[in-house]
């Protein structure tokens, strides 16, 4: 969260960084009440539906103290999942999963979207949509007992936080024009801190999905560091190749799709395949946004801020889909109770790649569906665009606050305050450095 919203109030114009920043913030705090509330058991309690667990608190001693346990997660002969920690610990854990989910899919909505939609969009959206995913894939849904294969989020997360995200972009509508022609970062230096900030925790997310320190999460921290190495070297290449200069905010770009591609098979992959990855991981979006996106009206009408379609969308179907070719049978035995599931390279067949292709297709549906709805259901009550009046302004306007207080911004100099006669104009020979001498520096302020 902290690399995200590093990430977020720099990496856009500097009118917009309060109120990125702030859409992250918030999101992170207001999933946590509501996955305790009930989020949590819907996506890892006792089975509901086939692809949704029944509601309940997270809240009580009785249930926080005791062994963490995935009920629905037991299935013939697929035994239960419980970690050797307590439940609290498990809470907490995948509560991070769910509330940057919310916080990848705000980054399609930065620079126009009403704060107040947003407020009430998160909540819906982590009932209605993520716990589905989750449960479905981690669970113990339909997906999981099926053998579909998402290691650490690259369907749970980033397909559908790329599908929600591009999703709701068309739903809100666009950025100002203005926007839309040029929206350099207000701080390239802070956007790499937050991107670095982001890769570290990446190592969290891979290396805690086995639910313990074993040989699967020392293998998932290693292969996340180096396709993503290998994703920002590869991007940065293609950089160089066709615009002739390497982009820093490439760079990091790269480096974003590199850990998305991962993420599905991290602790399931040898290490070479997580260079292969990583070379897909650095080609293929930078394909898809650099010359795909330019040759697509619907890609084109929709304003993606910061291409989350391509980040995470289309960089986490294709970790699932390489992870579906590339899992080996001896590191899936150490992470999962499910039996007999392998990359097709390894004898699971083209039946495999056919699993991973359906449950992206109902990953991606569902978010379609149901972002569309929960978005419909608040422009009933809330506009969920800013108007344009306060889209010229930016945080001033949504917050009555500003990311940056420096000197001069409409503030006059006090020559009386800070005198600078004395000093300073004696090296000076002329007219020009006699007026500078006894006049001293004098602000301006520029009213416009």
């Amino acid at each position: 969260m902290p690399g995200l919203v590093v990430l977020y109030g720099s990496i856009v114009k500097k009118k917009w960084a309060v109120n990125s920043a702030f859409m992250a913030l918030y999101a992170y705090a207001s999933s946590l009440l509501v996955w305790v509330l009930v989020g949590f058991r819907m996506a890892f309690g006792d089975q509901l539906l086939p692809f949704w667990g029944k509601a309940g608190v997270a809240l009580t001693q009785s249930y926080l103290v005791g062994q963490a346990t995935l009920p629905a997660t037991a299935h013939g002969a697929i035994p239960r999942t419980e970690p050797f920690y307590p439940e609290a610990t498990l809470v907490l854990f995948q509560f991070e999963f769910a509330a940057i989910t919310l916080v990848l899919l705000a980054g399609s909505v930065l620079g126009r979207m009403n704060i107040k939609a947003w407020m009430a969009f998160t909540p819906l959206w982590l009932l209605l949509s993520y716990t589905v995913g989750a449960f479905s894939l981690w669970g113990g849904g339909f997906l999981y007992r099926w053998g579909v294969i998402d290691y650490s989020g690259g369907y749970v997360i980033h397909l559908s936080s790329g599908i929600a995200g591009f999703t709701a972009a068309y739903w809100v509508g666009p950025r100002l024009k203005s926007d839309r022609e040029r929206f350099s970062p207000n701080n390239i230096l802070l956007m790499i801190a937050g991107g670095g900030l982001l890769w570290m925790g990446w190592a969290g997310f891979n290396g805690g999905a086995p639910y313990a320190a074993n040989i699967a999460a020392s293998v998932a921290v290693l292969n996340t560091n180096v396709c993503a190495a290998t994703s920002l070297l590869m991007w940065t290449c293609l950089d160089v190749i066709f615009f002739r200069k390497p982009s820093v905010i490439g760079a990091v770009q790269g480096m974003m799709t590199g850990l998305v591609c991962i993420t599905p098979g991290a602790g399931l992959v040898q290490t070479w395949a997580a260079v292969v990855m990583g070379v897909f991981a650095g080609s293929v979006p930078w394909f898809t946004m650099m010359i795909l996106h330019k040759k697509s009206a619907l890609l084109m009408k929709v304003d993606d801020t910061l291409g989350v379609f391509h980040t995470h969308a289309v960089a986490g179907l294709l970790g699932g889909i390489l992870t579906g070719l590339l899992a080996t049978p001896e590191l899936f035995s150490l992470e999962s109770s499910v039996p007999g599931l392998r990359g097709a390279f390894y004898g699971g067949g083209i039946k495999q790649i056919g699993k991973q292709l359906a449950g992206a297709a109902f990953v991606t549906a569902w978010n379609l569906v149901v972002t569309t709805a929960i978005l419909l259901g608040i422009g009933l009550f809330i506009p969920l665009r800013m108007p344009d009046e306060q889209l010229m302004i930016g945080d001033d306007a949504a917050h009555g606050e500003e990311a940056y207080a420096l000197w001069g911004d409409g503030e006059k100099f006090d020559a009386t305050r800070h005198d600078l006669s004395r000093g300073g104009g004696g090296e000076r020979d002329g007219p020009a450095g006699e007026r500078l001498s006894g006049l001293g520096a004098r602000g301006v302020t520029i009213q416009l």
